[in-house]
């Protein structure tokens, strides 16, 4: 076997056997004429979309019924890659039937979904996934004109990965729930970054107004900023807003300042077992050691004052249960 069937062996294994039928044989290819929509009784919808960062481009014709809105007849031209019409075909085949409001629906995930051969295995590469976007685009685009609105009323977010079709709302949401630090664990979670990879870093594929890199660095400002500003025991924040780490430091803070000397002066000691909230309550556990454990005043005298310097330091509702 020479190289350059090998090399385009391993190219060709990325694309699904649908893929590679609709690039030879696409269904829906053509175009559809005043007469023929008016024939059907339904109004022409004639669409184009280019995309600037490879060239493409794709006419989407529509006869729609202007009484029910159903699309009744769907075609389409493009001008590009076999890519782009295997992808355009399909976006003309799932569109028929559908009203137009069912159609702009229709994501560049569910084109790209129905050109796999199995659904666990994507049928294009992913630097290829951009012409799926495309059969998206064109779509929004003759809805617009049908519905005679402005296409941009059909994002009501800014999407940051066009190809997995993921929003700033949800990236931001993702990043913070999950403390995320890495471009591999957003896409583990949502799947941006996962195809065309223009979404990660400047330089890609297609020019971003804001990437993955720009979230977690405004992410990681974020926890820099609350770091300085309540400190990393919770310094600066009310005792019942720490966290279960910031109220078990505090406390342990409390103890080392104010009590923890008494006690091995005495030849004893304590440690915090756990913090838990019981109604306005928060129980705080202890364990005695040395001395103190089995001493006669450890669960009066002694425990009196450990639970009233925590109480002032920290917050009225503290209760010191000892184990």
């Amino acid at each position: 076997m020479g190289i350059d069937s090998l090399i385009g062996g391993t190219i060709w294994d990325e694309y699904s056997q649908k893929v590679t039928d609709l690039m030879n044989n696409p269904r829906n290819m053509g175009e559809i004429t005043e007469e023929e929509a008016a024939a059907m009784g339904a109004k022409l919808i004639v669409a184009d979309f280019g995309a600037e960062s490879c060239g493409d481009a794709v006419r989407l014709y529509w006869a729609v019924d202007p009484k029910t809105d159903i699309i009744k007849e769907s075609k389409f031209k493009s001008f590009g890659c076999g890519t782009a019409i295997a992808s355009s075909d399909t976006m003309a085949e799932l569109c028929k039937g559908k009203t137009v409001q069912e159609a702009v629906k229709i994501t560049n995930i569910d084109v790209e979904k129905a050109m796999r051969d199995t659904p666990d295995t994507p049928s294009v590469p992913p630097q290829k996934m951009h012409c799926s976007v495309m059969a998206y685009d064109v779509i929004k685009k003759a809805a617009a004109q049908y519905m005679n609105v402005d296409m941009e009323s059909f994002e009501e977010e800014i999407i940051v990965c066009e190809c997995a079709r993921v929003s700033l709302s949800t990236l931001r949401e993702v990043i913070r729930l999950n403390d995320l630090t890495t471009v591999e664990q957003i896409t583990d979670y949502t799947k941006a970054g996962a195809f065309c990879k223009s979404c990660i870093k400047p330089g890609g594929h297609e020019e971003k107004d804001i990437y993955l890199v720009d979230l977690l660095e405004e992410y990681e400002k974020e926890k820099m900023a609350a770091s300085a500003t309540l400190g990393n025991d919770g310094e600066g924040v009310e005792f019942a807003k720490m966290t279960i780490v910031q109220k078990l430091k505090a406390v342990e803070k409390v103890i080392d300042d104010n009590i923890r000397q008494m006690l091995i002066m005495d030849g004893g000691d304590m440690e915090v077992l756990d913090i838990k909230e019981n109604g306005e309550n928060f129980d705080i556990y202890i364990r005695y050691l040395g001395a103190c454990n089995g001493c006669a005043s450890a669960d009066t005298g002694t425990l009196f004052a450990i639970e009233n310097i925590l109480k002032e330091k920290l917050d009225p509702n503290i209760r010191v249960l000892p184990i």
